[in-house]
């Protein structure tokens, strides 16, 4: 059994995380205790927590639909309302469906797709470096692969057309709110995966342009975005050919538009 001296006893590390501002410290501080090696190990983690740096972060992983995510230093952690993507992504991937997780951080969502509904053909694609390092630590242990570039510019071909589900967690906060975000992500998340531009739909719009291009007949794309921008995402699925339907989950505080790719889209969507 390890044993920790006086200030990385429990009582003592929750009262530092408290004083620090963390509103969970005696969990967090249970959850720093399990992971940590050595005291040496402990006091490096905690110091990292007090610095305001995420928690998942810190731990080296997030729990994501019953799942141990890993979350490199510097990457998007993934949020529990993004479970909600996969929620609804298992009502529509079936063993052999081709399905794209796009912008995807951790790889958290696909992921935990893969975990769900076995025999998936699974790509995932970021922008950023750290993402995909870390995105492949979750994905390609459950047969997928992860594709390095911007949005769709990052995908094989050969997908082109043919995909059944292609589920989106894009960046939606507007540029002038970011600096409302809580301190540990504005510090200590990258900017590229918070950032949505002046109206928050930057990358959506982008996204969902071109994604007529990539589902399948009868395909659907996913989005997570906010109840406030919902009705405005939802009009952006109509212009492209997609037809929209906004869900909610009150329990998991998330809001998903949903696209469905017709059999044939209007002129000029092809």
């Amino acid at each position: 059994m390890t044993t920790y001296p006086a200030n990385h006893t429990r009582s003592d590390l929750t009262l530092r995380l408290r004083s620090a501002g963390c509103v969970f410290a005696e969990e967090e501080a249970e959850l720093l205790l399990a992971e940590a090696g050595s005291p040496q190990d402990l006091e490096r983690m905690a110091k990292q927590r007090i610095a305001g740096f995420p928690l998942e972060q810190v731990l080296g992983w997030a729990g994501f639909r019953g799942l141990r995510i890993a979350v490199d230093p510097g990457v998007f952690v993934p949020r529990r309302r993004t479970e909600y993507l996969v929620e609804l992504g298992t009502r529509f991937a079936r063993p052999g469906s081709a399905v794209v997780d796009l912008c995807c951080g951790t790889g958290a969502v696909g992921a935990a797709l893969a975990a769900e509904v076995p025999g998936i053909e699974l790509h995932a694609t970021d922008i950023e470096p750290a993402a995909v390092r870390c995105a492949r630590r979750n994905i390609e242990p459950a047969g997928g692969r992860v594709h390095e570039g911007d949005l769709y510019a990052a995908l094989p071909p050969g997908l082109r057309g043919r995909v059944d589900v292609l589920l989106v967690n894009a960046p939606y906060v507007p540029s002038m709110d970011i600096g409302t975000m809580p301190q540990e992500a504005r510090l200590h998340e990258p900017l590229i995966a918070l950032d949505g531009g002046s109206d928050g739909l930057a990358v959506q719009r982008r996204t969902v342009a071109e994604a007529p291009l990539w589902l399948a007949p009868g395909g659907r794309l996913l989005i997570e975005t906010s109840v406030r921008q919902a009705p405005r995402t939802a009009a952006l699925f109509d212009a492209a050919g997609l037809r929209p339907e906004v869900l909610r989950s009150e329990e998991l505080d998330a809001t998903v538009v949903l696209g469905f790719r017709p059999e044939s889209t209007p002129e000029g969507h092809d």
